[in-house]
């Protein structure tokens, strides 16, 4: 048995993200300044809504920023807004 196969275990990351998954990032990134992320991968666990991770490229936006990578972890309530809950460099 899979991780996914268990209530509350995540699926695996899928580079083919959904228009509304890709909604959710734009929103829980809604009025965010310092750094551009990038989703390129997304993992999804249901829960008492919705955990979302998203495997992203980012890069500060300042002139000679370097990319690096990040592990972005977003949270859609069954009511309310998709807001971030973590970000960590990989």
């Amino acid at each position: 048995m899979g991780t996914n196969d268990l209530p509350g275990g995540w699926t695996p990351f899928n580079t083919d993200i959904t228009v509304k998954e890709k909604e959710i990032f734009k929103t829980a990134f809604k009025g965010f300044v310092g750094v551009d992320y990038k989703p390129l991968a997304v993992a999804t666990q249901v829960v008492a809504g919705t955990n979302y991770r998203f495997f992203c490229n980012s890069k500060g936006v300042y002139p000679h920023a370097a990319n690096e990578t990040a592990m972005v972890q977003v949270y859609e309530p069954l009511e309310g807004s998709a807001h971030i809950t973590s970000i960590h460099k990989v």
